[in-house]
């Protein structure tokens, strides 16, 4: 009887527990669900200002978000949240899943929030200088009134969007426009408003682009500038105002993202391409030049690239088939795999140009510099290939890759590398490589930010030929490389 009746006692202890403890979740449960209607309550924001990098006209801007915080045990009710300009402004909100420029009667759970999805959008201006976008969000919560501000910059631009197409048979195409309807138009870009390319932009046969100093290009999403056979490209940079390449997209989330925009493709193109003091960046390939309809053509097609930087790139930095390039004062840096390719043959001059791979967004395997002769049992002329002055260096153990056929009698590579400092291992041994730094450190500045110019104790100091130093006495940065005892390696000089 004795131990029946503790028995029940227990019983009864854990049932008025459990009865308890229901009852205060219940008692919490509605607490919780109660909304709170003191005209004290404010509300917590994750930001309290949403700024919008520059943004087109036209062309819209990234969604931006932030979060409406309820710091309290309880539920509250924004009676409104709304744009203080009303229909008028050129924002445009999204509250949960709802899109529209007013909204009421919205309940966030206690210690709970809300996110808010902004997006605003540009109109034309007849102006061609950059302009101020403000507005608010108003939150209204019991008679009290906060805001969030909105501001975004935008601007004018010229635009260039697709007119054609090309089809291909697997349901692939490709969109384009022509610079000009014009058979042999020349048409001059200037600096006064960005260029926006979508699709691709084309140069067409006999058709010559030019660009002036300060121009900048903006490209689309897979996005190109293609220079078709006869078809001529001129960018006229200047020290100081360089004409830059780079994609649509200017938050901060995209400044340093590769693969934004497709690339500057030269096909076949003219004798007379040239780019000069030009920022080509965070696309997939920065430069292609190719020979496609006859490698051995009696008119030779040319790029002339000079005192430019090609960085970022999702794939290669500078990619020839064929071709006929001469360099110099160029830095090719920081691509996902080579930062220059060299194939199927050639004829290039690669002066004083600073080739640096030092990637860490993802795994790289390919070294900085590839040079190919040959497809298969078809061997292609490497006329010339000349490295003076130059550095080829990175984060890898070997930097050079020589993938070339050398039993082909009737085209034997002609490659020299001379003055150079180059992280390798190969043989550098033989006739290839003269008066060259083999694995010594350039001890660049600061790779990761594109810093490469030599550090202090660096051996590519003073390391220079000065025949090579002549063809161009000032460096990338208009520095004379004469100021010392002799030129440095490199497009910089320290």
């Amino acid at each position: 009887m004795k131990k029946t009746f503790q028995l029940k006692s227990q019983l009864l202890v854990v049932v008025q527990a459990i009865f308890t403890l229901v009852l205060l979740v219940q008692t919490t449960s509605c607490k919780k669900d109660k909304i709170i209607t003191s005209s004290s309550v404010k509300l917590k924001f994750s930001s309290d200002t949403i700024l919008f990098d520059t943004v087109f006209t036209m062309a819209g801007s990234a969604t931006k978000h932030f979060r409406i915080i309820n710091p309290y045990k309880q539920k509250i009710k924004l009676s409104k949240i709304y744009l203080q300009t009303g229909n008028a402004s050129s924002y445009i909100l999204n509250v949960d899943g709802t899109i529209g420029k007013n909204f009421s009667d919205i309940e966030i759970d206690a210690e709970d929030s809300l996110y808010i999805f902004v997006q605003v959008n540009v109109n034309p201006l007849s102006s061609n200088s950059p302009l101020i976008i403000q507005d608010a969000i108003v939150c209204e919560v019991n008679g009290n009134t906060q805001k969030v501000y909105l501001e975004a910059w935008g601007q004018n631009a010229y635009y260039h969007k697709p007119t054609n197409a090309i089809y291909f048979s697997n349901g692939y195409y490709l969109p384009y426009s022509t610079i000009s309807s014009v058979n042999n138009a020349t048409v001059t870009w200037t600096n006064d408003k960005p260029h926006v390319i979508y699709g691709w932009l084309v140069v067409d046969s006999s058709q010559t682009l030019i660009m002036q100093p300060g121009t900048k290009v903006y490209f689309y999403q897979n996005a190109g500038l293609w220079v078709y056979r006869y078809g001529t490209l001129k960018v006229q940079g200047a020290y100081g105002n360089e004409v830059v390449f780079q994609g649509f997209r200017r938050e901060a989330d995209f400044i340093d993202l590769p693969g934004q925009w497709d690339r500057i493709w030269i096909n076949e193109g003219s004798k007379e391409n040239e780019i000069n003091y030009a920022i080509i960046k965070n696309g997939f390939i920065g430069v292609q030049a190719e020979v496609i309809n006859s490698v051995y053509n009696a008119d030779p097609r040319r790029l002339k690239i000079t005192n430019t930087r090609i960085f970022n790139m999702k794939k290669w930095g500078m990619y020839s088939l064929g071709y006929n390039i001469y360099a110099g004062n160029n830095i090719i840096a920081n691509c996902a795999e080579y930062a220059l390719v060299l194939a199927l043959g050639g004829n290039y001059n690669f002066i004083h140009n600073t080739f640096a791979n030092y990637w860490t967004q993802s795994a790289r395997s390919k070294e900085c510099v590839y040079i190919n002769n040959y497809a298969g049992s078809t061997v292609f002329p490497l006329d010339t290939c000349y490295f003076g002055n130059c550095i080829i260096h990175g984060n890898l153990t070997n930097e050079l890759n020589l993938d070339l056929n050398t039993t082909n009698m009737t085209y034997p590579p002609n490659h020299t590398f001379n003055y150079c400092m180059i992280k390798t291992t190969l043989n550098t041994s033989n006739s290839h490589f003269t008066n060259c730094l083999i694995n010594q450190s350039p001890m660049f500045v600061n790779p990761s930010s594109y810093n490469f110019e030599p550090g202090t104790g660096s051996a590519v100091i003073n390391a220079g030929n000065n025949a090579d130093a002549a063809k161009f006495p000032l460096d990338i940065n208009n520095k004379s490389r004469f100021s010392d005892i002799g030129p440095d390696l490199g497009a910089i000089e320290k």
